[in-house]
């Protein structure tokens, strides 16, 4: 049987190497660097952040067609984008130090309204659910070192709670939100009592935290660095012993003539980790880096379940659908090599990967092992 993007439902090949011959690319990509990727969670609708001001909204039908649906513009580059729970609203913050919201439900689909402000650029934003409060509400995280929460419907914040410093990441599930700053340090707030911290930690990675990503059951959360590493952190102590990093996102370091010898020694090129996501069917979970490719893993068997080619570029940004049947990576420059490798006409693409068979799928649980 036919499946989605025409290919078949049948087992994926069995080795760890995937494929992306088949991935299709999205019509009509932003005009610069792209920031940020995330699927509505309650269509087939995907929204696209991109450094040339805009935020796109495009529809992605069963063949693995694209449409833009809608469009809005910042200021400045936009830094990140996130939907509302019932797929009606879409929000995109960045450099301009503003969040911007557009209503789908109102039939607007080019007119965005401000909803948040900050004293410096806003790196990052989620809907959140606070128990307390009838509607959702947002979440933002900045470079002025603070997280604001916003009730959409007044102008000012509800509450400001103060960071170590420059937010670079955060995500949220159920009660966990997870903001991770510069120099390493991870808040953990739990939404039952958002004004303070509920745990403070220093990344397990030993370098510049780039990503924080939660595990779809809010126990945890998965971290990635600039270093090629990836750490799976829980919460609690009492699962601290399932806590592990691991490396990823390397290669071996290749030379000729006069250099050769110093890379006799096995030493190995290093990329960042820039994007993680959860499958949210299997809380299996991606890695994406600088070196240009994305893997499949599961965290509980601390297995790669699949590795894929390098995709012509650096992956910025990464996210599954809500049924976890696409994964869409952006090809595009990261900034990782600094302003001076940002060259004109560099590659700027959205690809959408069907997921087929068993390459998300955890491995059997074997021998009792847990």
């Amino acid at each position: 049987m036919s499946g989605l993007f025409g290919q078949t439902s049948a087992a994926a090949n069995s080795n760890t190497t995937g494929d992306i011959s088949k991935d299709i690319t999205l019509t009509s990509p932003p005009e610069d660097g792209i920031s940020d990727l995330k699927f509505s969670p309650q269509s087939e609708h995907l929204a696209v952040a991109s450094w040339d001001k805009k935020v796109r909204i495009y529809e992605i039908n069963a063949q693995g067609g694209s449409e833009g649906k809608a469009l809005f513009e910042h200021e400045q580059p936009v830094l990140s984008c996130c939907w509302s729970k019932d797929g009606t609203k879409i929000v995109g913050s960045g450099c301009d130090k503003a969040s911007r919201m557009l209503d789908l439900a109102s039939g607007n689909t080019t007119t965005a309204s401000q909803v948040a402000a900050h004293d410096a650029p806003i790196r990052c934003a989620r809907f959140v659910d606070i128990p307390a409060q009838q509607s959702q509400m947002l979440v933002t995280g900045s470079w002025d070192k603070t997280v604001k929460y916003w009730d959409l419907r007044t102008p000012n914040p509800v509450a400001s709670v103060p960071c170590q410093e420059r937010i670079y990441s955060l995500d949220v599930v159920g009660s966990l939100l997870v903001v991770a700053t510069a120099d390493r340090y991870i808040n953990i707030i739990n939404l039952s009592d958002p004004g303070k911290f509920y745990k403070t930690i220093q990344s397990p990675l030993k370098w510049q935290t780039r990503v924080v990503t939660c595990f779809n059951d809010g126990t945890g959360f998965a971290v990635g660095s600039v270093e090629g590493r990836c750490a799976i952190q829980y919460v609690e102590e009492k699962d601290s012993a399932a806590n592990f990093s691991f490396k990823c996102h390397r290669s071996p370091a290749t030379a000729t003539g006069a250099s050769a010898a110093s890379t006799a020694n096995n030493s190995t090129n290093v990329y960042s980790v820039n994007a993680i996501s959860f499958h949210p069917q299997h809380g299996t979970f991606s890695t994406a880096g600088s070196d240009g490719t994305f893997h499949f893993w599961d965290k509980d068997a601390k297995h790669r379940l699949k590795g894929y080619p390098e995709v012509g570029g650096t992956i910025s940004a990464t996210d599954f659908n809500r049924t976890g049947g696409i994964f869409a990576y952006s090809v595009s420059y990261d900034w990782s090599k600094g302003y001076a490798a940002n060259v004109a006409g560099g590659v700027n693409k959205v690809m959408l990967h069907a997921v087929v068979g068993d390459e998300c799928k955890p491995r059997p649980k074997t021998g009792g092992r847990k």
